[in-house]
């Protein structure tokens, strides 16, 4: 019995230790005293049995790989229009597939939302829920509708609110909100109230509409509905504090994704160290291959492939990995194309050691998917995970989100990863048949010309910020007309509001050269512009693409 476990253990676990103590057999080493020998068979057995029980216990093939019949079997290829929707079936709880309960949720999030943009939507307030489904939650007593006001063009202030003059009756009114049930792993309800104190109700308005870019505001109001279990006011503090997260902490969309690599290039040549240092950290990175987008799973998602052996602690600070990877997130959500909202993750420990392992990235990436980019997790591969990494894992996943943990699958070779990614869309360096290897294009010179053009970017925005007021402003008699039970006008609110969003949707393309530094995916014609997404431009079956 002996024999082939040691086996095992030397074949697939790899661990230098094992190799030198299990190489050759025992009657070869010199005779121990007996009571050395004791302790030594006592230790060996505790690290043979323990080993075995945690590659069971967290690399158990059967546990971990979902079975290749639930998935699609090959995408197609070719080129993709973000802004259409595509055929297949949207997943349960998102724009096109939601109960009505989940419905009502969602014009009930609406007028939260907008009561923090300082509109004072009293008379919106969704009647009491009386269904009992799992899927959305009965709203709590604290949410019973409030005494109605009269109606005015953006409704009418409460009496106080009248006498202030202000909106700060409708800010103080969602600024009461709070998480009390220990549900804020993150500090979000601080957050959420800081955010109400630092910014006013326009910047945080402004701030939303950016953030929605070219996504539709409605799939977005709805990843972080049913990241709280369709708990509207949960919902909201985690909405609001990631926005001040994006706008005053990370400061994603005017410095990351509006500076870009570009950015980075002139920074490697600036003559104050630590600027220069900023910029050197970054492009090492993209050079490198680090982290990078190719190709979709069978399910249609992008995917990232992270090579962990490429990291060495120390060789970046904090701030520039935090900044790698909030690029990496934000230039994924470029390739998503609809109904499809999530993407994958495979994490190559291929030659992984201890110097890979880096705890704060790590930790920051956790937050990044828990706390402000909520359900854009498909599936986490961790890819020839090294018997060492149980110990490490068993750390890793003490700090998850139990639905996060639930997304997480080890694979252990490329039979493992065709469950999840069609063999020839596999790259070679993953032992698949995809003939394709990462090569980073530089920046060329003046990458950018619009971006200098702030005229025409005002404008733009401008328009941009019309277009959202106007599907505020449909929103508010969809939901009006929904809750009074006039199903007409309710109807020709939501065509009128589903064709607005369209247009804004559109829009963002026209914009996005304006407001963000093009990438390496750019100039790789992966993000062709108009929406029009290639993931795979060299494989010679691209499909006619239209313009926008």
């Amino acid at each position: 019995m002996r024999g082939p476990i040691l086996r095992r253990l030397y074949l697939s676990a790899k661990f230098p230790v094992a190799r030198y103590s299990f190489a050759r057999p025992f009657s070869t080493y010199p005779e121990p005293k007996k009571a050395s020998s004791f302790w030594t068979l006592t230790f060996t057995l505790a690290i043979v049995g323990g080993g075995a029980w945690l590659q069971n216990r967290y690399f158990n093939p059967e546990d971990t790989i979902t079975s290749q019949a639930q998935l699609p079997q090959k995408p197609s290829l070719g080129v993709i229009d973000t802004l259409a929707t595509m055929p297949a079936e949207p997943a349960p709880g998102t724009v096109g597939n939601l109960t009505p309960e989940q419905e009502v949720k969602l014009k009930e999030f609406w007028v939260l939302t907008l009561k923090v943009f300082g509109l004072t939507l009293e008379e919106l307030e969704a009647p009491q829920s009386t269904t009992t489904s799992d899927a959305a939650t009965p709203a709590p007593a604290q949410d019973k509708k409030k005494p109605k006001s009269r109606w005015g063009i953006w409704g009418r202030a409460d009496d106080d609110d009248t006498k202030s003059g202000s909106s700060s009756g409708t800010t103080a009114s969602v600024a009461s909100i709070s998480i009390t049930d220990g549900d804020d792993k993150y500090g979000q309800s601080k957050e959420f109230k800081q955010a109400l104190e630092d910014m006013k109700p326009e910047e945080i308005r402004t701030a939303f509409w950016s953030m929605v870019k070219g996504d539709n505001p409605d799939s977005l109001l709805l990843r972080f509905l049913r990241a709280r279990k369709w708990d509207t006011k949960k919902a909201l503090v985690m909405l609001i504090s990631t926005m001040r997260w994006r706008l005053l902490e990370m400061h994603v969309d005017d410095d990351i994704m509006f500076n870009g690599e570009a950015s980075a290039v002139k920074m490697s040549q600036d003559s104050n160290p630590k600027e220069k240092k900023k910029g050197d950290d970054f492009l090492t990175q993209m050079r490198l291959g680090k982290s990078f987008l190719h190709g979709v799973d069978r399910a249609g998602r992008p995917i990232c492939v992270v090579r962990v052996r490429l990291h060495k602690a120390g060789d970046q600070d904090n701030e520039g990995l935090e900044r790698f990877t909030v690029y990496t997130i934000e230039t994924a959500r470029l390739l998503l194309a609809s109904p499809v909202e999530t993407a994958t993750i495979i994490f190559d420990m291929t030659d992984f050691g201890m110097a890979n392992m880096d705890y704060a990235p790590v930790k920051f990436m956790i937050k990044c998917f828990e706390a402000n980019y909520p359900e854009s997790l498909g599936a986490v591969l961790i890819h020839k995970a090294p018997w060492l990494f149980s110990s490490i894992w068993t750390v890793i996943k003490g700090w998850l989100d139990p639905v996060v943990a639930a997304k997480i699958h080890f694979t252990k070779n490329r039979q493992d990863l065709e469950n999840f990614i069609h063999p020839s869309q596999i790259m070679k360096e993953l032992e698949g048949d995809e003939d394709w290897e990462y090569k980073y294009v530089e920046v060329p010179e003046n990458e950018n010309p619009k971006m200098a053009d702030k005229e025409t970017r005002d404008t733009l925005m401008a328009e941009r910020q019309k277009l959202a007021k106007e599907i505020q402003d449909t929103t508010i008699e969809w939901i009006r007309a929904s809750f009074k039970n006039e199903t007409d006008a309710a109807s020709a609110a939501e065509e009128k509001r589903k064709n607005l969003i369209d247009q804004l949707r559109k829009h963002y393309w026209v914009l996005d050269p304006y407001v963000r530094a093009r990438s390496l995916y750019d100039r790789l014609n992966i993000v062709q512009g108009g929406g029009k997404i290639n993931f795979y431009p060299d494989s010679g079956k691209e499909s006619e693409s239209t313009s926008a």
